[in-house]
């Protein structure tokens, strides 16, 4: 029987996160929009005062996966929430339980923190993965509209 592991991410995970980014990406079909490098990863990921935290998902001391969150806050429950950017297993990996361990273990540290909600996006056409969302239990928020200012936008907008 495999053992699966959640540990977090150190520095020297940079090239191994920016790969399962790759990966991910190529999955969403997105390739080109990934502009993250080692360097930067490091830089923004691991430094003197994170605001962006790693988990690397291993079996059999494999890494297979990966997770990157960060804490956002609700006015309404006067509460931090903890934000899932991205969460990611190889696909020869999938159905083995890595996905699912990745989230209990944000789940609880959700609750460590404090926290009101744990919250993520899933795009509209990942069925697989919506459907396992909804079976642990997670609700889709549909009356939401994500919106996304980003590149020469965001720069001209934030002009005088």
């Amino acid at each position: 029987m495999s053992s699966l592991t959640i540990r977090e991410a150190v520095a020297d995970d940079a090239a191994l996160i920016l790969h399962f980014i790759t990966e991910l990406a190529i999955y969403e079909k997105a390739e080109h929009e990934v502009l993250a490098t080692e360097q930067t990863i490091k830089a923004s990921i691991f430094n003197d005062n994170p605001h962006v935290f790693g988990l690397i998902c291993e079996c059999d001391g494999q890494a297979i996966g990966f997770a990157v969150y960060f804490f956002n806050y609700s006015t309404w429950l006067a509460k931090p929430g903890l934000y899932l950017e991205d969460l990611y297993v190889s696909p020869e990996h999938r159905g083995a339980g890595g996905g699912k361990l990745l989230l209990k273990k944000m789940a609880q540290i959700a609750l460590e923190k404090g926290c009101g909600r744990f919250e993520w996006s899933c795009l509209d056409w990942n069925k697989p993965s919506r459907d396992f969302y909804e079976s642990i239990g997670a609700v889709s928020q549909d009356e939401w509209v994500g919106y996304r200012m980003s590149g020469q936008t965001l720069v001209d907008f934030a002009k005088d």
